[in-house]
């Protein structure tokens, strides 16, 4: 039976949130990242908007070269907590089609709708309204590729963007990718597409044409891969997550940091972070890391554990403060980036002996609570640790 497998891509996904929030930017360059006009202009794009990739910037691009290709754009600092929230309102929508999700990244997804036709449709009619429902309910754009397997769909949603939607029809696998080059195929990188160039191989077609011993000898057993790539075979189930084993958060400087308390003040919104993301997920924590790299790209992580198990910023930032001071602070002074890790995580209703000031942490975590619903509702700039507010 051939299954239907949906890959659903959010079009420039962070840059549009931008624009979905901030009207005023509709028909503008808008590039989400570092502040070209700030430390030295280091620092990556993590979104463009399509306007702005008229003018060749992309993703991961160097802030200054988007600057130097698109000095009139918007320039915005990432919101990821915004994003975030953004994201799961996507996956809510994708989770009313089918429980078999695999989410890929913050922006896309595998789908698996086979056996579901009944309920939702075909591939092609559901991916219609997943696509109207996530513009009619979020204001956002996606691509969808639907084909039989997951590879394919991947491929056919990003053929379209953006707003696009692109079926492979079971028994039409080899003549979909026949004339696409092959640099469309997963592990063909610049240096195995010159390659493959340099012996006459330039599309998926001449790739079809060639026996899966030439391949081997050329690539090892990742010619095998290959060739069944090229003909659309791919039999990976579509996985719906396991259960986090860490949450983490970590943040590198604009320009490298040597003042301790600007240090402190990022490791406390560090851990106010990863507490909301504890909480979000119903788990707590037995372990923390903190991670600690200078401007030599040296890097060093401390743990400890944590008992009983915590979802609270405070605690986590009360360990993470002792970790700081087993250290070394750098030669030289100065810090690129610290990071902060929860780790052996139980779930929130798990049963342990209660700490002496066990009803002062009920009391804590009900005010953290109602501070992640106002962020919800507002975002995270909604309420915000008056400490903080002194962070340069």
């Amino acid at each position: 039976m051939p299954r239907t497998i949906l890959h659903v891509d959010m079009d420039a996904f962070y840059a549009a949130v931008e624009v979905r929030d901030r009207p005023e930017l509709r028909g503008r360059p808008v590039i989400v990242g570092a502040d070209p006009r700030q430390g030295r202009g280091r620092g990556v794009v993590a979104a463009a908007s399509y306007e702005a990739r008229a003018f060749g910037v992309r993703s991961a691009m160097p802030i200054s070269r988007a600057w130097s290709l698109c000095p009139h754009g918007v320039y915005l600092r990432p919101r990821f907590a915004r994003y975030e929230e953004v994201s799961r309102q996507v996956f809510e929508v994708l989770g009313g089609y089918t429980d078999r999700v695999e989410p890929i990244s913050i922006d896309e997804a595998f789908l698996d709708l086979t056996g579901c036709e009944r309920l939702v449709g075909p591939g092609p009619e559901a991916a219609r309204r997943i696509k109207q429902e996530i513009r009619r309910e979020l204001g956002l754009v996606a691509s969808v590729g639907v084909a039989p397997n997951k590879f394919l769909a991947k491929v056919a949603s990003d053929l379209e963007k953006p707003d696009g939607l692109t079926v492979v029809p079971p028994g039409g696998e080899a003549a979909f990718l026949a004339p696409l080059p092959v640099s469309r195929i997963w592990g063909v990188g610049p240096k195995t597409a010159a390659e493959l160039r340099s012996r006459g191989v330039r599309t998926v077609g001449d790739l079809q044409r060639l026996r899966p011993g030439d391949l081997e000898a050329w690539f090892g057993e990742a010619g095998r891969q290959l060739w069944r790539l090229a003909r659309g075979i791919d039999d990976r189930p579509v996985e719906p997550p396991a259960e986090p084993k860490s949450l983490g958060a970590e943040v590198t400087f604009a320009e490298d940091v040597s003042d301790r308390q600007t240090v402190r003040l990022t490791l406390l919104d560090l851990c106010d972070r990863v507490a909301a993301r504890l909480r979000r997920h119903g788990v707590r924590a037995r372990g923390v890391t903190l991670k600690f790299r200078d401007a030599q790209f040296r890097t060093a992580t401390r743990s400890a554990s944590l008992e009983p198990p915590t979802d609270l910023a405070e605690d986590l930032f009360a360990a993470v403060e002792l970790l700081v001071a087993r250290v070394p602070w750098p030669r030289g002074g100065r810090v690129r980036l610290v990071g902060v890790q929860a780790a052996r995580l139980v779930p929130a209703a798990a049963g342990w002996q209660p700490g002496l000031f066990e009803a002062d942490a009920d009391r804590r975590r009900r005010a953290a609570q109602a501070q992640d619903e106002v962020r919800r509702r507002f975002g995270r700039q909604g309420i915000v640790r008056a400490a903080l507010l002194r962070r340069r």
